[in-house]
């Protein structure tokens, strides 16, 4: 029986030590309007989101012109004096756009270089995304932090410039504006960006360096921020990825470095009509808040031009605290764990309490454990999709119950470890199987060593484990209060990846998190492994999964507040006068159905020309739709020469409606020389050919309906072959096409272009039709009028 409360006590403890750490990762109260002047203040900074994110404010909209205006006018009433930056720019990815950047400016003591206060006011376009979360919630965050900063008068010797940027969502164009044509760019020398990408949860810091991270390591630790959520693991990731965040410009484009701010958490919300203010984390916002305070008097009164640097350092956040050390300890620890463990092994061999024997069986639950959890998980995700088809209308690939499936494979995960343990480990031979885990932890970490440094930090659990076994070695004595104990740092470091994974890369990876649920396992197990009835511990855990799969099954189904995203297109094409409706999704809804109909006929031909989207969507289903009178853009040949063996074009779009959005198109076979478009050549262009790998060239955002003109060469051999795409984002509002609104439970799908009206056209000299030549009729010279001879009078003789 006392065994039986020991392990129940254990669990209690194991869970309680949790929920300390997943508690001291963020603030768990805000701040009220009422508290000093001086200080940051969730509650003002919240007021602020709820009026940039009214209504949807996506480049080219009212609303987006509005909210311009509106952080002015804010930045005016704290006393700083604004200025406005616009112009065009053209990415890499073909984006063009015309951006307006927001910028103000306070003056240090004795400027260095200056910190730059970062995040964008534009909000995701085609989803009708007030963008609270994203990205107002950093817009705020800095208003307030800055008003809370000039409030208290601290001192100040460097300069701070505050940039709220645009068109970031269309492709970081406002950043990159910014960096190339402004002359305060080349006097930033460290930038503060504050996003989002989900809409709670805590808040990461991701830093950018230009070479290595140790300076702003340093920095950043010595600022003492109070709720730090940050590792080198997801820093050496990063390194290696595409990244799109404005700081990203600021790096690759101007050798700038600085720290991202973001959260992750109801990622559901991301890009959705569903980021409004009612789904944004009031504590979340308030994380953000603990960090721009600390960081702003800091790095405002340091040497900015010292935080540059060749090393790397591992980093790590533990509650309350930031440990960082070099990126060159990392293989002498591993050494060192091992070289430990192989000591403490060595006597305990000596001692007759180890045996190489018992040792080598340890291997057996633990891998066993590994692959069958994993596997299940694999392909236990795979079957749920089998069972929830609507799961897959979530592009971002985390479901609204997706805590729900964390916690059940998780669990799952737990029970499997239990009844690997219970069948090929007993009490008594806990800690001779407990150095399974510990070295293949070290093999582990010696992979790490070099292949992602950044993960150095997962030796310090291996650490306490090696220890608390030499502790066993020595003493042949259990604790569960000192098993616990060393057992923190396992439960600190290890345990939020359970989570952070799925919730950042999508439920796919869970079968990731079921592996790390092992392993970290694996270092709890002298808690763990002294369960006298782990048979019951399996079932336990086993029942608790079940009950997870259970709730999750029974939050399925869509609601308000929890909505399916769906798509609609209309698609006129303009050179055979015909029409269609068409779709991304794969499960056709009521109201998709009513368009598309219920055959699910499949899209032909209309992916010919693709639509860029974050997930490469193509549309799926299409059906006839009735052709309406739209008004078709006006195609300008404004020059067409031959220069030597280059035929040169000037081409002008002037749209005859209110659009959004062309896309330009052209033969793969074509080879583009010095193009530009609206005046502007691709930023960082080397050379003057046109990079591209298929036939896009150029996405263009229109503001205030400004035509698109283009000029480039191409050889006089080349046959001119290009298409473009007119989009206007008025489907649901057009009166010619009378779309019925959508249910309260359905949302437009994000990231792809959507609820918007398509004319599709190649590319021509428009000729105007010949008028037909007006002919008299033919009159036969021979015909005679009737009545037009008169009757000769007949002379008789007398």
């Amino acid at each position: 029986m006392r065994k039986n409360q020991t392990s129940i006590l254990a669990i209690v403890c194991v869970l309680a030590l949790l929920g300390i750490i997943y508690a001291t990762m963020m603030p768990q109260g805000i701040n009220k309007d009422d508290e000093a002047l001086a200080e940051f203040s969730t509650e003002r900074a919240l007021n602020q989101v709820e009026i940039i994110a009214q209504k949807p404010h996506y480049v080219g909209s009212t609303n987006h012109e509005l909210v311009a205006n509106y952080l002015k006018l804010e930045l005016n009433r704290i006393g700083l004096e604004t200025s406005v930056q616009e112009g065009f720019t053209l990415n890499d990815r073909g984006l063009l756009v015309k951006s307006k950047n927001i910028l103000a400016r306070i003056k240090g003591t004795n400027n260095t270089k200056a910190l730059l206060l970062l995040s964008h006011y534009d909000s995701a376009p085609h989803s009708f995304s007030k963008g609270a979360s994203d990205d107002a919630s950093g817009v705020a965050t800095i208003l307030e932090g800055v008003r809370a900063f000039l409030y208290s008068k601290h001192p100040q010797k460097n300069d701070i410039i505050i940039l709220f940027s645009d068109a970031e969502e269309l492709g970081l164009n406002g950043a990159a504006l910014f960096v190339n044509k402004h002359p305060w760019a080349k006097d930033v020398g460290v930038v503060l960006n504050f996003e989002a990408r989900g809409s709670s949860g805590p808040s990461y810091m991701l830093m950018e360096t230009t070479k290595g991270n140790e300076a702003m390591v340093k920095a950043f630790s010595d600022a003492k921020t109070s709720y730090p959520v940050s590792n080198s693991l997801m820093y050496s990731i990063y390194k290696m990825l595409p990244n799109d965040t404005d700081l990203t410009v600021f790096r690759e484009q101007g050798n700038i470095q600085g720290y991202n701010f973001a959260f992750i958490d109801g990622h559901f919300n991301y890009h959705t009509q569903q980021d409004d203010v009612q789904h944004l984390s009031k504590t979340t916002l308030a994380h953000q808040g603990t960090y721009i305070m600390p960081l702003i008097k800091y790095l405002s009164n340091i040497d900015l031009t010292k935080t540059e640097s060749t090393e790397d350092n591992v980093y790590f956040s533990a509650p309350f605290s930031f440990i960082n050390y070099p990126f060159s300890w990392v293989m002498p620890m591993t050494l060192i764990a091992f070289g430990l463990l192989a000591i403490f092994i060595f006597i305990g061999k000596v001692k007759r309490i180890i045996t190489f024997r018992e040792i080598f069986r340890g291997f057996v639950p633990l891998l066993g454990a590994i692959i069958i959890a994993g596997l299940v998980t694999f392909l236990g995700w795979k079957l749920i999709l089998e069972i929830y088809p609507q799961y897959s209308d979530l592009l971002n690939g985390f479901t609204y119950n997706g805590h729900a499936y964390i916690g059940a494979f998780v669990t799952l995960s737990i029970a499997i470890c239990f009844a690997f343990y219970h069948h090929f480990s007993e009490a008594k031979i806990t800690m001779n199987h407990f150095v399974a885990p510990l070295l293949l932890w070290i093999i582990i970490n010696g992979f790490l060593a070099n292949s992602l440094t950044g993960a150095g930090f997962l030796i310090i659990p291996v650490y306490f484990g090696v220890l608390l076994f030499g502790i066993f070695v020595f003493t042949q004595h259990y604790s569960l209060g000192v098993n616990l104990i060393f057992s923190i740092p396992a439960l600190a470091i290890i345990a939020p990846f359970i989570v952070m994974f799925p919730v950042g890369l999508g439920l796919k990876i869970l079968f990731g998190s079921a592996i790390l649920t092992v392993l970290l396992f694996g270092l709890l197990l002298p808690i763990f492994g002294d369960f006298a009835k782990k048979g019951i511990w399996t079932v336990v855990f086993f029942l608790v999964s079940i009950s997870f799969f259970i709730y999750a099954g029974y939050h399925s189904e869509y609601e308000p507040g929890k909505a399916k995203s769906n798509s609609l297109l209309y698609v006129y094409n303009a050179d055979n006068n015909s029409a269609v409706w068409t779709t991304y999704d794969k499960n056709l809804d009521d109201w998709t159905k009513s368009y598309l109909g219920e055959k699910n006929q499949k899209a032909v031909g209309l992916n010919s020309l693709p639509l860029a989207s974050k997930y490469n969507s193509t549309f799926t289903y299409s059906s006839i739709a009735p052709v309406v009178d739209l008004a078709k853009p006006t195609i300008q040949f404004l020059r067409d020469s031959v220069i030597g063996n280059n035929r040169y074009l000037k081409i002008k779009i002037t749209p005859n409606r209110k659009v959004n959005r062309y896309d330009i198109y052209a033969n793969p076979k074509m080879t583009f020389y010095n193009f530009k478009a609206n005046g502007v050549a691709t930023s960082g262009e080397k050379g003057n050919r046109l990079q591209r790998e298929d036939s896009k060239i150029l996405c263009y955002y229109v503001v205030g309906n400004e035509p698109l003109e283009m000029e480039f060469y191409i050889n006089k051999s080349s046959i001119f072959d290009m298409d473009l795409i007119e989009s206007s984002f008025d489907l649901m509002s057009n009166p010619l096409l009378n779309v019925k609104p959508r249910e309260n439970w359905m949302m437009p799908t994000p990231f792809v272009l959507n609820d918007a009206v398509l004319i599709q056209q190649k590319l021509k000299r428009y000729v105007a039709p010949v008028k037909p030549i007006e002919t008299a009729p033919v009159v036969d010279s021979l015909a005679i009028p009737k009545d037009s001879i008169k009757p000769v009078p007949v002379v008789t003789p007398e």
